[in-house]
């Protein structure tokens, strides 16, 4: 796997924080913001205008594999599907050269297409734009267990919440949880109850508000895989 964890250009990411420092402390920021991206649960990559990838988080070096719309060949960033070349060189060159921020969705199949962000970074000194991988999901399954562990839900109401979260109906979740529906109803009732809102809707969308957690799990096998 291509190792972007430590970026190339540390002077440009300290740029972000700003004021001159000497060279070791300026590492030390940029080592330091790198960190604080890889707890970021989206994919962030920060592009140069020649789309040399200065700089990967975790989260998105993770997601680049091979059903993702974007690929790195060597630095490079490159669009996976013929399709989507121009309106990415588009949405990137509109960042580098006029400060045009752009929401692009990527991604020939439904099922693994993915939008992302393009903002432009004009004051780190040099062209280069940031690119936001949005989710794939409205609410994240770990969240969604926080939420669940917060207001004391059983793992069987947890499992549900989740089902729920993912826009999934109560007798769909019965058929696929193997229940009877009038389970699944008398477990969406108790956790209405436990959180205190009449609305089951309005769970599903304060989880939706909620920040995405990074999986632990998930960055131990990265950091595994060195």
């Amino acid at each position: 796997m291509l190792d972007l964890t430590t970026p190339p250009r540390s002077a440009t990411l300290s740029a972000f924080v700003a004021q001159p420092v000497p060279r070791p402390a300026e590492q030390e920021r940029a080592q330091a913001l790198a960190r604080m991206l890889d707890v970021v649960d989206y994919g962030i990559l920060l592009v140069a205008d020649d789309s040399s990838v200065l700089f990967a988080n975790q989260v998105a070096r993770a997601e680049m594999n091979d059903d993702h719309p974007l690929q790195l060949l060597g630095r490079q960033l490159r669009a996976r599907c013929p399709r989507d070349v121009v309106g990415l060189h588009t949405a990137l060159s509109g960042a580098w050269h006029r400060g045009v921020q752009a929401l692009l969705k990527l991604g020939a199949a439904a099922d693994h297409a993915v939008h992302i962000a393009v903002v432009p970074l004009s004051h780190v000194g040099e062209p280069a734009a940031a690119i936001v991988f949005g989710k794939r999901r409205v609410c994240e399954d770990l969240s969604s267990d926080s939420y669940a562990r917060q207001h004391g839900l059983t793992l069987a109401e947890a499992r549900v919440l989740r089902h729920l979260c993912a826009g999934e109906r109560p007798q769909d979740i019965a058929d696929m949880l193997g229940v009877k529906l009038s389970t699944v109803r008398t477990q969406i009732g108790s956790i209405r109850g436990k959180t205190g809102s009449r609305d089951i809707g309005a769970i599903v969308q304060y989880v939706a508000r909620l920040p995405p957690l990074p999986c632990v799990t998930r960055r131990a096998a990265w950091a595994a895989a060195g």
